[in-house]
Order: C-alpha cells, then sequence, then structure tokens
C-alpha cells in the first residue's frame, strides 16, 4: 500500500527542489509568506506554553513540528471557506485569520475564544475525537446545495481514524460528493499508543479506498508539498469532483498536551533526531538560501514582528473584561433546560452567600 500511496514531496530535508515542475509556481514572494506563518504560529506555540507552566492560561496542546501541516493546508484555502479544527489546529486558524487574542481567550476557558472573526466559518475547536469529520461534511454538502463554490477543510490526528465519526464523515461526504478535504495529521501518536499498535493498515491515505474518493500521502513537514496537494484537493472539491482524504506525515515534538509527559511512552532521542533533520522551517529556510531568496535582515525582521503580535496579543487577553459567571450556564442550549435554570439559581445563590 506504500507503493500505492507514495509520500509526495516538493523539496527534502535539505530544501532542494525534487518536483520541480513547481519551480515557477514558487516565487519568492510565495516563499516569503509561508515563512512568515511557520515563525508566527511556532512563536506563539512556544509562548504559550510558558504561559501555562506560568499559570496565565489552562491545560495547553502544543503542535511545534506540525507548523507546515498546518500553514500549507490553511493557505490553500479561499475566505470564504470553511475550517473545522482539534483542539491542536491553533497554527492552522491563526494562519486563516482568527485572532491571536481571542485564540489565547480559548485556553484561558472563555467562551469569546470560539469566536472567529467577523465573516471568517471557523467552528470552534474540537476536542471530542473526530466529531468534527460529519459537521465539515453536513457543512460542505450545505455548500453545494446552495450552489456556492466554497468547500470545506476538516483537520484530525491518526488518533481520529480509530473513530466512527471518521468512517462516517468520509461516507456522507463520499455519498453526496460533498465538497470537503480531510486533513490527516499523522503525528505517529494517538497520546501514548503509537499508530503501529492502533491499525493494521500500512497507511492512513488508503482508507479512502473504502469510500471511492481521493487518498494522498504528503510530506507534513514540506510546507510546499503540503501547500499544492491541498490546493489540488480544494480545487476538486469545487469543481463538483467531492472529497479528498490527505494524510500528512509529521511529527510532535512535545508533549500531547502540557498535563501529559511524553518521557513515559516515547523515546525523546527520536524527537531530537527530527528536529536536526527535517524541522520544517529549517527546511524551507535551506530552499530559500539555495533558491537565493533568503536575507538575514528580513527574517530577524519577521522574528521580531511576530514577537511583538503576539506579546500584544498576550497584553490583550491579560486586559479583557473578566468573565460573568452566568455564560457557564447560559450558553449550553438556545434556550435552557430547566436543569440548567436551577443549576444557575443554586450557584449565584451559592455566590450571595444564600446557600452553604
Amino acid at each position: 500500500m506504500e507503493q500505492q500511496f507514495p509520500m509526495i514531496q516538493v523539496m527534502n530535508n535539505d530544501g532542494e527542489l525534487v518536483m520541480t515542475e513547481y519551480r515557477e509556481q514558487i516565487t519568492k514572494e510565495l516563499a516569503m509568506t509561508f515563512y512568515r506563518h511557520l515563525m508566527r504560529t511556532r512563536t506563539f506555540d512556544r509562548k504559550c506554553v510558558s504561559l501555562q507552566r506560568q499559570g496565565r492560561i489552562g491545560t495547553y496542546a502544543p503542535y511545534e513540528g506540525q507548523e507546515a501541516a498546518q500553514v500549507g493546508s490553511a493557505l490553500a484555502l479561499k475566505d470564504d471557506d470553511w475550517l473545522f479544527p482539534t483542539y491542536r489546529d491553533h497554527g492552522a486558524t491563526m494562519t486563516f485569520g482568527h485572532s491571536l487574542t481571542r485564540i489565547l481567550l480559548y485556553w484561558r476557558g472563555r467562551n469569546e475564544g470560539c469566536v472567529p472573526p467577523n465573516g471568517k466559518k471557523i467552528f470552534p475547536p474540537s476536542v471530542p475525537i473526530a466529531t468534527q469529520l460529519p459537521h465539515a461534511a453536513g457543512a460542505a454538502y450545505a455548500e453545494k446545495r446552495k450552489g456556492t463554490k466554497n468547500a470545506a477543510i476538516v483537520y484530525f490526528g491518526d488518533g481520529a481514524t480509530s473513530e466512527g465519526d471518521f468512517h462516517e464523515g468520509l461516507n456522507i461526504a463520499s455519498v453526496f460528493q460533498a465538497p470537503v478535504v480531510f486533513f490527516n495529521q499523522n503525528n505517529q501518536y494517538a497520546i501514548s499508543v503509537p499508530i503501529t499498535k492502533q491499525m493494521n493498515s500500512q497507511t492512513i491515505a488508503q482508507k479512502a479506498l473504502a469510500y471511492d474518493i481521493p487518498g494522498v500521502r504528503v510530506d507534513g513537514n514540506d510546507v510546499l508539498a503540503v501547500y499544492f496537494e491541498t490546493q489540488k484537493a480544494l480545487e476538486r472539491a469545487r469543481n463538483g469532483e467531492g472529497p479528498t482524504l490527505i494524510e500528512a506525515i509529521t511529527w510532535r515534538y512535545g508533549a500531547h498536551t502540557t498535563a501529559d509527559d511524553p518521557t513515559k511512552y516515547r523515546n525523546q532521542d527520536e524527537s531530537k533526531k527530527r528536529r536536526e533533520l527535517a524541522d520544517p522551517i529549517q527546511r524551507l529556510e535551506r530552499f530559500m538560501k539555495r533558491e537565493g531568496f533568503w536575507d538575514e535582515t528580513w527574517a530577524q525582521s519577521v522574528q521580531e514582528e511576530v514577537g511583538r503580535e503576539v506579546e500584544q496579543a498576550i497584553t490583550e487577553m491579560e486586559n479583557y473584561p473578566e468573565a460573568k459567571s452566568d455564560d457557564m450556564f447560559d450558553y449550553v442550549f438556545a434556550q435552557p433546560t430547566w436543569t440548567i435554570e436551577q443549576q444557575k439559581n443554586e450557584y449565584n445563590a451559592w455566590k450571595r452567600g444564600s446557600i452553604r
């Protein structure tokens, strides 16, 4: 099956272009755009880990190492498309235009963190595994029924392929030829379970065969390969050719969340080796140097610029008005049930000191 679904690379670990048919499309401006977004997402991610350790946000799901998969795919979207993220895809959502302040508010436990900017179709991060796949298929099918050219992308990890929602989402999308891209980030571990213990299939891409849709494997640390393959899949979707399953092979350097200890189940030497050989940002930097696109002064200015942007977002998050406790109850259902109303009344009575 690995022969039937070969891993697609546009540039190798040394930054050498290995699919020369893309050379004309890869301009200096495009490479610079990729680099800025990669640096922005990594800077944000590292800062969030630090904020959690300081107690300034809650438990956090890092993604360092997976930036190319998220940035490359999100940059392939058009403004009116849909994005369905997991709890680890804030790199994709910020690339697609989500507010850094709102993302931080989400990790501080605020409802406001689930609200995208006006005009952006970004679903709240899905914490239950794979439940967002049927949602994405439904939203995409609705766009098809409306007669638009809008598409959807839905993100999920390798662990999600063990859930029934994965198969239901692909089946619904296949039957109705919904314009949706199922984007799997195969980072090799579903929390503590390696993919070899989770499935007997050689690839995730081959699971597309069961639903008679295209399945693609791509080097998830190659931002160029991710971008062009996602772009192709989205164009197929817009042209009425239905869904695509993309498996992006990548690796997360850190823990599943900041509440997790990966040394209990994963050899950390592997993370060190992958960081040295296949890091997505270093690979793009090597490519840009080979192509004569690299400018050290510019790169330094990018790092300083994204650093200031992240710090500004943190300031805005920490200066945000205090949350109202009623929000816990008022936004569960459109019309609160009697049980929710009872809980709200009892909580407010406790706050007033009426109940001890």
